[in-house]
């Protein structure tokens, strides 16, 4: 059970494996792009070049969804990066449901583990699996693999990065439930932290933080949803940055712009701006979105 590019490679891994996968659930076909036309989820088009059975419920209560998924007499169901199932769907599975998490569980429990771990300046992450139960993200975990953050890593990256590793640990969790020799350990929930949803309202850079906390927020939310900040009326997606040895003295936000090169002032020090895009246009190397975009002296982001 899986929708977007993150499951991808755990699909991909358990077919090569020789594992097989009876039936694969997925979201239902959606309208994308200018043309609106209706395209499967990448889980899907995977599932279709290996000619597998595809279920796309609009709700996972259907009793005839649920009762066409008893039919295939699964014995795991392997879930990652999709929706919270409900207990008559995880229970259906003879040996057990497992899901596959994004995060050290149990730290960043929650939609966007990958963009907070960045936002948050954590210097590593991971990937856990854990047996499915009512509470999201709560269940006893079955196995764990680290890796580092780098300093320029970005969600994109890291995304990537996590779903290789976690295909990895999707495959090993079902060997371990294959030879029955799983031993679930409880989370504590004392050391859990919150990774909710993030939305547009949520990714306007605060300037007037230190540069370090601004440059993980970019970092954090690149390519998708991407940080941004309004410029007299206009809003800028920013992608990229880096840090500057200069000490603001400016008031945060406060722009400084000459040809090829464009610094912004936070609470500590300059942060440099790599990578722009103007709301409907193109993204741009910063050298090639000055030769088109002016910043007055003096003015800063709002």
């Amino acid at each position: 059970m899986g929708t977007p590019d993150f499951a991808v490679p755990s699909l991909e891994l358990l077919l090569s494996s020789g594992y097989q996968v009876v039936a694969v659930v997925t979201a239902p076909d959606k309208p994308r792009g200018r043309g609106q036309k209706f395209s499967p989820t990448p889980v899907k088009e995977v599932a279709l070049r290996h000619h597998l059975p595809v279920l796309q419920p609009e709700s996972l209560k259907e009793p005839a969804f649920v009762r066409q998924l008893d039919s295939y007499q699964c014995e795991i169901i392997v879930v990652v990066a999709f929706r919270i199932l409900p207990r008559e769907v995880f229970t259906l599975a003879r040996v057990g449901a497992f899901n596959l998490h994004a995060s050290l569980l149990p730290r960043f429990r929650g939609a966007a583990p990958i963009n907070w771990a960045i936002i948050r300046g954590e210097k590593e992450t991971g990937v856990s699996t854990f047996l499915l139960e009512d509470r999201v993200d709560t269940g006893g975990i079955l196995l764990q693999s680290r890796i580092p953050i780098g300093p320029d890593d970005d969600a994109g990256t890291l995304h990537d990065n996590l779903a290789q590793l976690g295909a990895q640990v999707v495959l090993e969790t079902v060997r371990l439930l294959e030879r029955g020799s799983a031993n679930p350990r409880p989370q504590d929930d004392t050391h859990a932290t919150p990774a909710p949803k993030i939305f547009k309202e949520d990714c306007r850079i605060h300037w007037d933080h230190p540069a370090e906390q601004v440059r993980d927020f970019i970092r954090g939310l690149s390519p998708y949803p991407a940080a941004h900040a309004l410029y007299q009326g206009k809003l800028l997606k920013i992608y990229r940055s880096h840090l500057t040895a200069t000490q603001s003295t400016s008031r945060p936000g406060e722009i400084h712009s000459a040809p090829g090169f464009l610094h912004v002032a936070t609470s500590s020090y300059d942060i440099a701006i790599d990578e722009i895009q103007q709301e409907g246009k193109k993204k741009m190397g910063v050298e090639e979105f000055l030769r088109g975009f002016r910043f007055h002296s003096g003015k800063g982001f709002e």
